[in-house]
């Protein structure tokens, strides 16, 4: 299996290895970066308190190395920002929960109690994906809406059964 770019990147120690990196990125264009910001993301997801401090330096050198994603893609006008964000709600929500309450199914809800629409849910996540999508979902959190963490106590399951129509053939 191939180096993702982000474990490349993350190995890099000198500063003129980091500028070269920038310009591989800078001549390879949208695509390259797009995979970058991809591992970013999921390292953002994936990541738990051993490597809480690594992926915050993390997220401030990419920022000093690449200050301008926007030039890759108009949408990343505000990329570092939104990964602090994440990475800030993220760690806050470690925090909160200690270590040996985070076995289990997890899940996240959004929920506007002003408006007809229905409730979103996430269910079915382990602690640290839950962590991070609660730590997604903060940042967009429009007047009235909540956003809930919970963990799962008991669940009944039960499936469907996708059996032939009983309706008559016409």
């Amino acid at each position: 299996m191939s180096e993702t770019s982000l474990a490349i990147y993350r190995a890099l120690t000198a500063s003129d290895e980091r500028t070269a990196f920038r310009q591989t990125m800078e001549t390879k264009g949208y695509r390259a970066f797009f995979t970058f910001v991809d591992d970013f993301r999921n390292l953002l997801k994936r990541y738990a308190e051993p490597e809480s401090e690594e992926v915050g330096e993390l997220i401030r050198q990419a920022r000093a190395d690449f200050p301008n994603p926007q030039q890759f893609s108009p949408s990343w006008d505000n990329l570092w920002e939104v990964f602090e964000a994440i990475y800030a709600a993220k760690n806050e929500t470690l925090a909160d929960v200690p270590a040996p309450e985070r076995d289990g199914d997890w899940q996240v809800l959004i929920d506007n109690p002003y408006l007809p629409h229905h409730v979103v849910c996430y269910p079915g996540l382990a602690f640290v994906d839950a962590a991070y999508t609660y730590a997604y979902f903060q940042q967009e959190l429009k007047p009235n809406e909540v956003l809930m963490l919970q963990k799962v106590s008991h669940v009944h399951i039960k499936n469907g059964r996708k059996e032939a129509s009983m309706l008559p053939d016409t």
